[in-house]
Parts: structure tokens; C-alpha cells; sequence
């Protein structure tokens, strides 16, 4: 994917690196780690977000091959740039014990099937839903925000062995999900490596 960065961005990632090493993290992993960070401002992420590189690589290829990605807000898939998403919030309707979002996730399930890529940042209850939903994701960025729900549902994803990105803490929101997509999606394939 061919990508012209603008100064300004460059010179954020610059200001960026001067007061934050992510040399060490492995290529994928500062990719994410960096958008994630340059998105909010917020240096805590570099300690605060939880991923595999393993997993990244096959989220990458997947991505890459065309995999659907389905985001919980629109929000959130405004923010994914050059890539169609999947929101079928608008469709949803909350119920007994079912959320709106958790309605949608629902629905996305049944459209996309296995092997998409999930990129929450809003409603902790449509984390929770696609837990308990046999999504076989491609990979799950789950980064819902909030004081309710949002910590519980992001460690009962780590505990569920579902490639993923998460964080610790209750911080999150749709601008940084976006983020950890978009540095999949402007990381360079193998192919456009040897270009």
C-alpha cells in the first residue's frame, strides 16, 4: 500500500521516538505500539497495551489477503482509512440481557463469519459478545473504553487465547482501535518490502 506520510506526522513520530525507545519491540509490535501512541498522545501505551508478534504477523497476512474487519461504531471504522468495515449497529436492537452493541457484534458474526479481523473501541459488551461467539478471528483489537465493564472484558479476552491487542487499563476508545488496524494496514507486505 502506497502511502504518502505528510510532514507533520513525520515530525510527530520523530518527537515521539526522542522521548520514547520502541527500538526493541519487534516490527509489527512498535508499528502498533507507535499508532497507538501517536493517536492519543499517550506514552502509558508503550507499557499499558498487551499483544504477540506472532500474532500480528498472521493478522497482517490475513488483512492483507482481504480479510473483512469489522468495527462495533462507526466511529471506529471512520477512523480505518483505505478499508471497507463491516458496523451493523444500525441494524441492532438492544433486548433482554443484550446490549445494542452486543446485538450488532451478533449480526456481524452471522455476515463475515470466520477469519475477520474485530476492532472494538467503544462498548465493552460487544467485546463481551464475541467472546462468547465461535468467531475464529483473524485477530481481535480489543480496546473498549470505559470505567464499567471495559478492564473485565479486555483481560477476559487475554484469558481467552484469541489473537489480540489489548490494554490493561480502562483506557481506550475508538480513535486508538483505528489506530491498531491502521498499523497493520500501513505496515508493507513482504512483496512491497523488496520494491
Amino acid at each position: 500500500m502506497n502511502r504518502v506520510v505528510h510532514p507533520i506526522e513525520e515530525e510527530s513520530y520523530r518527537r515521539l521516538r526522542a522521548r520514547l525507545d520502541t527500538s526493541h519491540f519487534p516490527p509489527l509490535t512498535r508499528a502498533v505500539v507507535e499508532r497507538v501512541i501517536h493517536s492519543a498522545a499517550d506514552l502509558d501505551y508503550a507499557t499499558d497495551l498487551v499483544m504477540a508478534e506472532a500474532n500480528l504477523q498472521k493478522a497482517h497476512a490475513a488483512l492483507h489477503a482481504g480479510a473483512p474487519v469489522v468495527v462495533d461504531v462507526e466511529m471506529v471504522g471512520a477512523g480505518i482509512t483505505r478499508r471497507e468495515t463491516v458496523c451493523r449497529l444500525k441494524d441492532a436492537v438492544a433486548g433482554a440481557g443484550l446490549t445494542r452493541s452486543a446485538h450488532a457484534i451478533r449480526l456481524a458474526h452471522e455476515q463475515v463469519g470466520p477469519g475477520a479481523l474485530w476492532v472494538i473501541g467503544n462498548a465493552p459488551t460487544a467485546l463481551e459478545e464475541l467472546l462468547t461467539l465461535d468467531a475464529d478471528p483473524a485477530l481481535v483489537i480489543g480496546l473498549p473504553v470505559g470505567f464499567v465493564g471495559a478492564v473485565e472484558s479486555k483481560a477476559a479476552l487475554r484469558e481467552s487465547g484469541l489473537p489480540a491487542v489489548s490494554n490493561i487499563s480502562e483506557k481506550g476508545g475508538s480513535a486508538v482501535a483505528a489506530a491498531a488496524l491502521n498499523a497493520l494496514l500501513y505496515h508493507p507486505t513482504s512483496a512491497e518490502e523488496k520494491l
